[in-house]
């Protein structure tokens, strides 16, 4: 109990100086260092949450976030005509806060699983810190579709699709950066990996390409599991010509 008191007591104390006009000074200097540029202001945001969530507990990191780095995304986006859910907002700071700890040199996550498999503590950081960004565009489609945090989704066949639309972008995006789907991946593939994973998670991005409206969003899935189910056939394929590797 001791320890929860100091953490939420810091907490305390991390919010009493946001009221005190350190939040808007915050956000003035995020402003500032992004220019108005969305894509910009979320790696700043995403790069303080990180910075900020070293070494804190969950309920802290949260206080944390919520006070200081999630209503700099509201703000900014909003002054620029962007307009992102406050619950958006949040689950981005949060998962980025979360991150840190398995971000070296303060991995507090990475020094429990180095004691456990008796290896390094910041080797165990670094490795585990590339297993995290697995799911880092995750974050980033909170944002630029608020549908997969279910904002204003009220169908249940439309939750459904979403849902296994979400998994399959993941397991894309993973299978990009991880360079391995059926087999390993050959240099060329991991592009289309990574365009099957942004259609996936924003069915809405590609309709400006096509000049489409936006009632057709979710036809475009069609667009991205078809890329998927191409990607899977050729490394079948070459799987098949390669005895080495079929055994």
């Amino acid at each position: 109990m001791v320890i929860v008191a100091l953490a939420c007591a810091s907490a305390g104390i991390v919010v009493g100086l946001v009221a005190t006009g350190i939040g808007s000074m915050i956000t003035e200097f995020v402003d500032t260092l992004s220019h108005g540029n969305i894509y910009l202001l979320l790696i700043i945001t995403a790069m303080a949450s990180l910075l900020l969530g070293m070494g804190l507990p969950t309920t802290a990191n949260y206080i944390v976030m919520a006070s200081l780095t999630a209503p700099v995304i509201v703000t900014i986006a909003h002054n620029y005509g962007f307009f992102v859910p406050l619950t958006a907002a949040h689950l981005f700071c949060f998962y980025f806060g979360i991150i840190a700890d398995d971000t070296p040199p303060v991995g507090l996550a990475a020094y429990a699983a180095a004691a456990l498999a008796d290896a390094g503590p910041i080797p165990t950081a670094v490795q585990g810190f590339i297993y995290d960004m697995r799911t880092a565009i995750l974050p980033f489609m909170f944002v630029f579709n608020p549908d997969i945090i279910l904002y204003h989704i009220t169908s249940w066949p439309k939750i459904i699709m979403i849902f296994v639309m979400a998994i399959a972008g993941s397991f894309a995006f993973a299978s990009a950066l991880q360079g391995w789907f059926l087999t390993k991946n050959k240099w060329y593939e991991i592009p289309f990996f990574l365009f099957a994973s942004w259609v996936l998670f924003n069915p809405a991005g590609i309709l400006h390409w096509l000049h489409l409206p936006s009632d057709m969003k979710y036809y475009m899935y069609f667009i991205g599991l078809a890329v998927i189910g191409l990607l899977y056939l050729e490394q079948k394929v070459r799987i098949k010509s390669n005895p080495v590797m079929a055994a």
